[in-house]
């Protein structure tokens, strides 16, 4: 943009939309991204400028207050409730009006859009409720010292109405389709796996065994555990969780001991793991980005085909 020459041009360039920072973009793949959203609201602005009519700029909405998910804009759902899950990851519920549902297909993934100091920043988290959940939707969200966003759910307090849209993206599983799955998850990388699990366990024929590997800080930092511990009791069920900071599992409940490591997920470990699948696994990753390169590294290591894989 131009420097002004008028106070007429200070006045629409006062107007203009921000330009996003790389760092706002969530990085899931979303369609429109926030840089479509900010293209499109670009032109919008140079439209009006160029006619001369600032009416212009109103002439599409961004957000909405009716009920319905939308990718293309954003919908303000009713904070409910919030759980502490650890000392820095919450869990958050939001309000549907009457009983209706998301309606998201396994693993997908909804944006959630944020002011801090005048800056709009977007964020994707995967609802943990499964996708057929009726008046209510519960994300798990990791705040961070120092993050933008981090910054503005901080502020949240029951009642508040938060904008999100979607939903994007997904795994598009088939009941029976595979043998085993093995999902690997680092932190909130649990996210996208629990509606996958649990749509396999409340399906009575679905015979996919499935293994979760959760890797976590600590013992104390493993989210929902009375979940996992429900859904560890189904027969196709195992779940594995690798704690990085501990050093010892004597201090660790006798019923975790067995299933527990100490360290990190590593070759080795990985191997250990493939080969107790009891079927040719099809492997689900979602951690961070380094988590996410590690595995797919480890993979290809111990003979599993490329064409094996999905990363959220």
């Amino acid at each position: 943009l131009q420097a002004p020459d008028s106070a007429e041009d200070a006045a629409w360039l006062a107007l203009a939309p921000r330009e996003p920072a790389p760092g706002q973009c969530c990085g899931g793949g979303c369609r429109p991204c926030i840089y479509d959203t900010y293209a499109a609201a670009l032109a919008r602005w140079q439209r009006a400028r160029a006619a001369g009519n600032v009416e212009l700029l109103a002439a599409d909405e961004v957000q909405s207050n009716n009920s319905e998910l939308n990718p293309d804009s954003f919908t303000a759902f009713s904070l409910s409730s919030v759980e502490q899950l650890t000392e820095d990851t919450y869990q958050y519920r939001f309000e549907l009006p009457g009983n209706s549902s998301l309606r998201l297909s396994l693993g997908q993934h909804i944006v959630l859009r944020g002011m801090v100091n005048g800056l709009e920043v977007q964020r994707a988290y995967t609802p943990i409720s499964p996708g057929n959940a009726e008046g209510y939707f519960d994300v798990l969200i990791k705040c961070y010292e120092a993050g933008l966003m981090s910054q503005y759910i901080k502020t949240w307090k029951k009642g508040d109405m938060v904008f999100w849209r979607g939903p994007f993206g997904g795994f598009p599983y088939q009941p029976n389709k595979y043998g085993e799955l093995l999902l690997l998850a680092s932190g909130t990388g649990l996210a996208p796996m629990l509606p996958i699990l649990q749509s396999i366990t409340e399906n009575e024929e679905d015979e996919t065994f499935v293994t979760l590997v959760g890797c976590f800080r600590s013992f104390g930092n493993i989210y929902l555990k009375p979940l996992l511990q429900e859904l560890a009791r189904y027969w196709n069920v195992r779940i594995f969780y690798v704690l990085s900071q501990e050093s010892s599992l004597e201090k660790l409940p006798w019923s975790y001991q067995e299933n527990t490591y100490t360290g990190r997920l590593n070759e080795d470990l990985m191997r250990t793991i493939i080969n107790s699948c009891r079927r040719k696994p099809f492997v689900l990753i979602c951690g961070s980005s380094a988590f996410n390169e590690d595995m797919s590294r480890y993979l290809k290591l111990v003979g599993l085909e490329e064409n094996s894989c999905f990363i959220f």
